[in-house]
């Protein structure tokens, strides 16, 4: 009789520590899972500001061959995408520097889920692949003037729709909450220089880099 008692008490004894077990991992998995969440939107912000940077390398090495002009200033006639630049294709911009690209998966932000992979330049690439807005008026003998950023843009409080956007001074121009926004309100601006900063929400994109013209994919 006192080894059965004892064996129902050893049961019980273990079903309670199986208990407390279950509670210390699930209080461990609560106080983890915020820091893991922040540890993957940080690497996706770093690996959009990553790609960004080989954005940037990639127009200085096309304009580099090209009389220091970007693919923006030179006609297409002359192997440039001016022309489809101010029409507002953006994929014809990249299109013409694949050679320096070398990929068109840099083109796509790791936070962006509206866009999708190309696999090459060619079959099907259009702007529907590319996270990125392209600032007409740069020019790498300026190297503060805004060349590239996230295209997922607002002004004064609106998404701005592909094509051409004229910016204006008093225009308060941000970045949705669709990517790196949707955690502090920001977005990721590329240089002329070859810099990439992350920028707060609401900067006026206007007063810096020199830059009135984006082309948004």
């Amino acid at each position: 009789m006192k080894t059965q008692r004892s064996t129902r008490d050893g049961r019980g004894f273990v079903f309670t520590e199986l208990l407390v077990v279950i509670c210390v991992i699930a209080v461990v998995a609560v106080l983890l899972l915020p820091a893991l969440a922040a540890s993957k939107r940080k690497s996706s912000r770093t690996g959009c500001i990553t790609m960004l940077k080989q954005d940037g390398l990639a127009f200085k090495m096309w304009a580099g061959d090209n009389g220091d002009k970007y693919p923006m200033q030179v006609s297409v006639t002359n192997g440039g995408a001016m022309e489809l630049a101010v029409a507002g294709n953006v994929a014809g911009i990249f299109r013409v520097m694949s050679n320096e690209l070398s990929t068109p998966k840099i083109l796509v932000c790791p936070e962006d889920a509206n866009r999708h992979y190309a696999t090459n330049f060619t079959t099907g690439f259009n702007n529907q692949n590319i996270s990125y807005f392209v600032g007409l008026d740069a020019d790498d003998n300026s190297p503060q003037m805004i060349l590239s950023g996230d295209d997922n843009l607002a002004v004064n409080g609106v998404r701005v729709r592909p094509g051409i956007l004229n910016l204006w001074t008093n225009a308060s121009v941000g970045w949705t909450t669709e990517r790196i926004g949707k955690f502090h309100g920001a977005g990721n601006v590329g240089f002329t220089d070859g810099s990439v900063q992350e920028m707060s929400f609401s900067y006026n994109l206007a007063t810096v880099g020199m830059t009135n013209r984006l082309v948004i994919p």
